[in-house]
């Protein structure tokens, strides 16, 4: 009976381990598969170029469009903040300009 068992776990070994290789020759076709399907999805050097320069140019006229954005911003908030100063400037000018026109002579 022991000659009988070790036959059945020394067949049971042979089974795994011809499992094993079947399993480690499944990745190697995949790792191959996955290789080949890389390197065929490779720029050609000129098409990288090309798409480097057009998103390039893509990035330049989005960052410009962000500038005249920001600058429209500034000068139309600046253009009001000095409207307040100075509508409120020449309304002190435009009083003191009547207090002069109303003084009597020789009153200062």
């Amino acid at each position: 009976m022991t000659l009988q068992r070790f036959n059945i776990t020394k067949h049971r070994a042979s089974e795994g381990s011809a499992m094993d290789v079947a399993h480690g020759e499944m990745v190697e076709a995949e790792l191959i598969r996955l290789t080949e399907k890389r390197s065929s999805k490779e720029m050609d050097p000129d098409e990288r170029e090309e798409l480097w320069k057009e998103s390039v140019r893509a990035y330049t006229a989005s960052r410009h469009k962000e500038l005249r954005d920001a600058w429209y911003e500034y000068h139309k908030s600046q253009a009001e903040r000095h409207r307040v100063v100075l509508e409120a400037l020449i309304e002190r000018h435009e009083e003191q300009a009547k207090r002069y026109r109303n003084q009597p002579e020789g009153e200062e």
